[in-house]
């Protein structure tokens, strides 16, 4: 199968599903007599990308004299450039760190924080690796390292051939990068750096594809959809490789947190001065209506709706700072119990513009 790109699912899924979005009135009531202009400058997250990107598709459908426009250049690359003023809102695939929250502070920029579904992080290798069907954490430890780091399958399990190694993962701007090395080897930013490194995961999807003995990772949505040109690997949380124990990704396995470590949340920040321009609001508003729609579509999983509308809740009190930069989230429920945690004070009768 040939390699697709995000922009031929959202060409292809927004126009199947705007028929059903028009008659389900989840739109903002645009039309030919719309009157909403502007425009909303989006960067960030590779992996969130294609579900924003067919969220913006779909949103320009109903205002056209919005123009939303959406970029990638990593979750990190994004917050530098949203907290200088450059974007309105930046896609995360992992929640806003301390060093960021420190910048944005010092900056004088407030920030709105919203989940917009779930995903995990697919590890994947060349169609002929066919002597692995499950890692162990510790294995991938072990692999991306960065003490002493492997270079032949030989020394990944016994019984294994004697086979280069040649690994592919997203860059270190990537929030992804920054997840995967948290959850595997246990430090974020700690790994081998001698792979080959891209914020396009798209780049990793052909790197792996392409070179005999490749291991991988990136965004299960990119496997989902380039899914006859890799082998997609298990993993043993448990480390007891007793293939009961080998979990792979599915919609089930990353909603309810059993793919772990490696499923995650994914979120956007809004500026909070940005949230008081009507195109943003209304874009906003159209996402989190949406995205649980779009969602599977683009290979995503969707959270609840009770999830959504408690998200809503938030961004329209303008309610600013983190909920989720201190614990990690393990499932779609986790995210809905932080946020019904927090629903006293987004529904406040006044926006604050404290933060947690």
């Amino acid at each position: 199968m040939a390699l697709q790109t995000v922009s031929r699912w959202t060409t292809a899924l927004v126009g199947g599903l705007a028929l059903a979005l028009s008659l389900a009135g989840c739109g903002g009531g645009g039309g030919s007599g719309d009157q909403l202009s502007g425009s909303v400058r989006i960067d960030g997250s590779s992996t969130v990308f294609p579900l924003t990107e067919a969220v913006a598709e779909e949103f320009m459908r109903e205002h056209p004299g919005v123009q939303v426009t959406v970029s990638e250049s990593g979750t990190g690359g994004g917050f530098s450039k949203f907290l200088r003023g450059e974007t309105d809102i930046n896609d995360a695939s992992r929640p806003i760190t301390p060093a960021e929250r420190q910048k944005a502070e010092a900056a004088g920029v407030g920030f709105i924080e919203v989940p917009v579904g779930y995903d995990g992080i697919a590890v994947v290798a060349h169609p002929e690796v066919d002597w692995v069907e499950c890692l162990t954490v510790a294995e991938l430890r072990r692999i991306w390292s960065p003490d002493d780091p492997l270079q032949s399958w030989s020394q990944v399990r016994d019984g294994f051939p004697d086979e280069p190694i040649d690994l592919y993962g997203p860059g270190t701007a990537s929030g992804t990068y920054d997840y995967f090395t948290e959850a595997v080897v246990g430090e974020a930013g700690a790994s081998r750096s001698d792979f080959t490194a891209s914020e396009d995961d798209n780049v990793l999807v052909r790197g792996v594809r392409g070179t005999p003995g490749a291991l991988g990772y990136f965004g299960f949505a990119y496997y989902e959809n380039n899914a006859d040109d890799l082998r997609l690997i298990g993993i043993d949380p448990d480390e007891r490789r007793s293939g009961q124990a080998c979990i792979v990704p599915s919609d089930s396995t990353i909603q309810s947190g059993v793919y772990t470590p490696l499923a995650r949340p994914l979120f956007t920040y809004i500026r909070a001065d940005a949230a008081e321009r009507p195109a943003v609001q209304e874009f906003v508003t159209f996402y989190l209506n949406n995205a649980g729609s779009l969602a599977p579509a683009v290979g995503y999983v969707g959270l609840s709706p009770t999830a959504y509308e408690l998200a809503l809740q938030r961004f329209r009190t303008r309610r600013t700072g983190t909920l989720f930069g201190t614990d990690r989230v393990k499932s779609g429920a986790d995210v809905e119990a932080v946020l019904e945690r927090a629903l006293p004070d987004t529904t406040a009768a006044a926006p604050s513009p404290s933060s947690e």
